[in-house]
């Protein structure tokens, strides 16, 4: 059975008066000068901080990049909200250097996560970018005076933004996003207006059909109904967007764990072996990407379950099918935007081919506009952060954009396209 809205309030209240107390016995006794070396000391020690961390709820991390290296030199980093929708912020990473670099928009996937799980994406292009990322609000902060969210605004949302950025601008998009972004840049090119000189998608559900994973597998298994009666919930009262229907974050979070059950109870079984013998490092290293895994939002129902059915059910980009605000959404009208995918070799979320497949559907490209990219050993993570990415796949990505930044003739052009094809290693 699922866990609904009211009993998952119900179990924070009841582990609420809990918390502060493990934190508090947790704090002291690590600090009593013992711990480490007194076994039961240790073990209690790792055993609250374990308890409290599985119990709490986790706030909306930050991005937290507040210098960067540019050309040798360390500069500051200021975020500030450019443009503010009822669903969605617009953020710049302005930082404090006279050179200029490419304009970069990062749009983050509204799938479950905050967009702070890119920290590393736009840590890395910091350095060889202005950058833009999108910071999709939790829905049950929405309030429901705002109206509804469908797929369909995605895509206005993206259109409305690629357009305050401006034309010269360079799109990377990660798993979700890479469909509305496609949509957007596809329904610009049909009313002629300029195009992004260049999009990447990476490890996306262009045509979910093509190695199909255990995600997609999963949403073919039930009908559209199912999904709009067992995972759709009210947002209760104590919140913003009280009475909004939403996809709660905390159900995709338990599907995301049910997907690798076994990798995650390691996890934490290790995590409680390191607090116990004093391994700080480790620790630490634990409490960094739980506080970002755990960190979920809710997404507004209609939007939910419209993504569903056209990306994963209906397959309607592949296909050619699919409607946004009644025009059809026609990759084939894109002639100027050069196009960028990646994939990882080991996704278990978008399989293999599944985002390559945007090749096929963009036939106005000449072939000196596309490239592909695959990380050999990488899975989905770690086409987007990681140590592959920083050390491997963002070199690579940041030599094609910077590629189709400024004019370069056929024959140049032609000798960096065949140099791309090859797999980057992990």
């Amino acid at each position: 059975m699922l866990m609904s809205y009211p009993l998952r309030e119900l179990q924070t209240a009841i582990w609420a008066p809990f918390l502060p107390w493990l934190q508090a016995t947790a704090s002291f006794l690590a600090g009593s000068g013992n711990a480490a070396s007194a076994l039961p000391t240790s073990q209690l020690v790792a055993g609250c901080e374990l308890l409290a961390r599985l119990c709490k709820r986790y706030p909306k991390p930050e991005f937290g990049l507040t210098d960067a290296v540019v050309e040798g030199q360390q500069v500051a980093v200021t975020e500030t909200v450019v443009l503010d929708q009822p669903f969605c912020r617009l953020l710049h990473f302005e930082r404090a250097t006279p050179h200029r670099h490419p304009v970069a928009l990062v749009v983050a996937p509204l799938s479950g996560h905050h967009a702070t799980l890119l920290r590393d994406t736009v840590a890395a292009m910091l350095q060889d970018f202005d950058v833009y990322i999108t910071d999709w609000r939790d829905a049950r902060t929405v309030s429901l005076a705002e109206g509804a969210f469908h797929l369909d605004d995605y895509v206005a949302y993206l259109r409305e933004f690629l357009r305050f950025v401006g034309p010269d601008v360079h799109v990377v998009s990660v798993c979700q996003s890479t469909v509305p972004v496609l949509a957007a840049i596809s329904l610009m090119a049909a009313h002629g207006e300029t195009t992004p000189r260049s999009m990447t998608l990476i490890g996306g559900p262009i045509d979910a059909r093509r190695g199909p994973t255990t995600v997609n597998e999963f949403a073919v298994s039930k009908p559209l109904d199912w999904f709009a009666h067992e995972l759709i919930e009210t947002v209760p009262g104590n919140y913003p967007g009280a009475g909004r229907q939403v996809y709660p974050g905390f159900l995709q979070h338990a599907a995301f764990v049910a997907m690798n059950p076994e990798r995650h109870l390691d996890s934490h079984v290790r995590y409680y072996c390191d607090v116990a013998a004093g391994n700080s490092e480790a620790a630490d290293a634990h409490r960094r990407f739980y506080d970002e895994y755990n960190a979920v939002l809710d997404m507004a129902a209609e939007y939910y379950l419209e993504t569903v059915r056209v990306v994963f059910q209906e397959f309607c980009l592949a296909r050619g099918t699919w409607q946004v605000r009644g025009e059809h959404v026609r990759p084939g009208a894109i002639k100027a935007t050069a196009l960028i995918t990646v994939e990882g070799e080991r996704d278990d979320i978008c399989g293999r081919g599944q985002t390559h497949a945007a090749h096929d559907l963009c036939t106005g490209l000449d072939a000196l506009l596309k490239h592909r990219v695959t990380a050999r050993g990488c899975g989905h993570y770690g086409i987007f952060s990681g140590h592959a990415w920083r050390t491997a796949i963002y070199q690579q990505l940041r030599d094609l954009i910077y590629q189709h930044e400024s004019h370069v003739s056929n024959e140049s052009a032609a000798d960096l396209h065949t140099g791309v094809l090859e797999d980057v290693a992990a």
